[in-house]
């Protein structure tokens, strides 16, 4: 198989981080301000990074910040703005979203002049961040390193991470039958989106839980030759409980958005183990258009 789009374009994350940390003062004012009520939508992986988003904002002191899946935003309740993260800008429940919402609306994108910029009010691009892979990668960690350098996190120490994150050894984790990956706070959207990045290329089964939800049901199917797999910091006990089970418990001392990077090469890594192509992951289109 030729080099594949997903692996140069994983492997570039740290530099676009920084790009888009770069970008920060140019486009500032089209992002949520301290003390806005804001909602965040997105579709799949852009879903789960709003969820991440809307914990560190929150977190972070700057206001109520609520993240929703784009077809099930509460078209009834207001907000002073309502970001939405689309990575093609052509994704059918996003542009019904940026239409119908009253108020202003913010467009994040990795494509200039897409169906969705012609109905946001306000458009950021990240054309850098844009990728050829149907699975993303760069695209949605940049747009989240953007969001967090706008909270005042320090985007090049997290890309440091993110550079650790593309050494880290992923082999031997590669033959296992299956993972759960757990989260807290702001990791639990990452460790969703981890999740579905296993799921979508290579097929794999693959779950996600909250850290400490993990314990209530989910560790039921933990057994030897599976792995829990936790982003960021769990709960005290959680490893132990885990190892009591079997199943392999694996952990990185990174910060949850370089630890995904990690999850990403683990999931391209089954992906070629089992033969697949996870450029092209099957019954997969880069973007979602129902009509």
């Amino acid at each position: 198989m030729s080099e594949l789009f997903v692996a140069t374009e994983l492997s570039s994350q740290p530099q676009t981080w920084r790009t888009a940390a770069a970008a920060l003062p140019d486009v500032v004012q089209h992002l949520p301000q301290p003390g806005e009520r804001v909602a965040v939508v997105g579709c799949g992986t852009s879903w789960f990074i709003a969820m991440s988003y809307a914990v560190a904002r929150e977190r972070a002191g700057h206001g109520v910040t609520d993240a929703f899946a784009g077809s099930e935003y509460p078209a009834t309740r207001e907000y002073d703005r309502v970001v939405a993260i689309s990575r093609s800008g052509t994704t059918t429940e996003i542009i019904d979203v940026l239409s119908q919402v009253a108020g202003r609306t913010v467009l994040i994108t990795g494509v200039p002049g897409s169906p969705a910029t012609e109905v946001a009010d306000e458009v950021v691009e990240l054309p850098f961040a844009d990728e050829q892979s149907v699975v993303q990668t760069r695209f949605a960690t940049t747009t989240l390193a953007l969001l967090r350098a706008s909270l005042g996190d320090d985007i090049e120490a997290l890309a440091s991470q993110a550079e650790l994150a593309l050494a880290v050894p992923v082999d031997a984790l590669l033959d296992a039958e299956q993972v759960s990956f757990v989260g807290t706070g702001p990791a639990v959207g990452l460790a969703f989106e981890a999740a579905l990045k296993t799921r979508e290329a290579a097929q794999f089964w693959a779950e996600s839980y909250p850290a400490m939800d993990y314990r209530h049901g989910p560790i039921a199917i933990a057994q030897p030759g599976r792995l829990v797999w936790a982003l960021g910091d769990f709960p005290e006990g959680l490893d132990a409980d885990v190892a009591a089970t079997g199943a392999t418990f694996v952990h990185h001392d990174l910060d949850p958005l370089a630890a995904l990077i990690v999850a990403q090469r683990f999931a391209i890594g089954v992906a070629l183990r089992r033969g697949l192509d996870p450029d092209h992951p099957r019954s997969l289109t880069r973007s979602v258009i129902l009509r």
